[in-house]
């Protein structure tokens, strides 16, 4: 495969973050209004994941979020980064998506992932398909979406070809090699294991621009913060820069930040397209996802378009009214 180059093919990665201060229904309203904007600067697709029990993420159901994006947005390709097929019986997820295809023909992406996506205590509510390998159910999610003829059972949604795009995400070498075992595109989440990449046809990256290095830098310090209380055993909603630069950080805590920096890539646009140009040339990918964790929406928002002007093939159109989609 040729190395990539810029502009790639950029789109989103959304968690609908639930930062300090707000509340569930705002962050599904932002990620509504951070669709449209993408959508109106030219990126590809906007996928969503599924997580459970996190109280600073509001994503949990990708297909009900799926289906309210895709009825938000005319164009963007809409997705799950991803179902994770543990959680779930194959059929109902072949159902799932094979209804949004139907409903959004060509513009539906089925991201599926095999992690449990939140607790112990969440797994065990949703595990009734945890006791089968997830090869097996990757297999049996397949048939679902392509029928035999003589199927016992059928994901009747998906018949007359509503199938949607299957991806396979994962971090390892042995998602890397299911996906080429079994011929599904393979999407590599750089933002959970940035120290090991992979070979793959889009890779997932955790991305904070800014017009300058310094700004990108203290913006990132919510999310800094957010994983260091991780680590000391303290779970946190994002909090705002602000709090984060007036934390009272020790020596240790500077070093634990340090040695986990790589994981969130910042910058302006110039510094920005360098080491995305590096993930690309290790990945070997075409397509960067972006994910963008930032405590305020309008700073979320700026990332984007910075990005987008970035690539030089996206649409510079940063203003939506409600005509324009009249």
């Amino acid at each position: 495969m040729a190395t990539a180059a810029f502009p790639p093919t950029l789109s989103v990665l959304d968690t609908s973050p639930i930062v300090q201060g707000s509340t569930p229904r705002q962050a599904l309203l932002n990620t509504v209004d951070l669709a449209r904007l993408a959508e109106d600067l030219g990126y590809h697709r906007y996928w969503v994941p599924e997580h459970h029990g996190m109280r600073g993420v509001a994503s949990s159901a990708p297909a009900v979020l799926i289906a309210h994006l895709a009825n938000a947005t005319r164009r963007l390709r809409i997705g799950a980064g991803g179902v994770l097929l543990p959680n779930h019986a194959p059929l109902v997820v072949a159902e799932q998506f094979g209804t949004l295809a139907a409903l959004h023909p060509g513009r539906i992406d089925l991201g599926i992932g095999r992690a449990p996506g939140g607790s112990k205590a969440a797994s065990a509510a949703m595990s009734p398909q945890r006791t089968k390998a997830f090869s097996t159910q990757l297999d049996e999610l397949r048939d679902y979406l392509n029928p035999r003829e003589d199927a016992e059972v059928k994901a009747v949604p998906v018949l007359g070809g509503n199938v949607p795009e299957l991806w396979l995400l994962g971090r390892s070498p042995e998602s890397a090699a299911l996906a080429a075992e079994r011929g599904i595109k393979y999407a590599f989440a750089h933002h959970l294991a940035p120290d090991a990449p992979l070979k793959a046809d889009l890779v997932s990256v955790s991305v904070i621009a800014a017009e300058d290095d310094e700004r990108a830098e203290w913006l990132a310090g919510s999310t800094r913060l957010k994983v260091l209380s991780r680590i000391r055993g303290n779970r946190i909603q994002l909090p705002s820069p602000e709090d984060a630069a007036g934390f009272p950080y020790t020596a240790d805590d500077r070093v634990e930040i340090a040695k986990r920096s790589d994981a969130v890539l910042t910058g302006s646009p110039d510094t920005l397209k360098t080491k995305l140009q590096t993930i690309l040339d290790e990945t070997d990918a075409g397509e960067i996802m972006v994910t963008t964790p930032l405590f305020h929406h309008a700073d979320r928002r700026r990332s984007y378009e910075l990005l987008a002007s970035l690539a030089g093939g996206l649409m510079a159109c940063t203003n939506r009214s409600a005509s324009s989609r009249a």
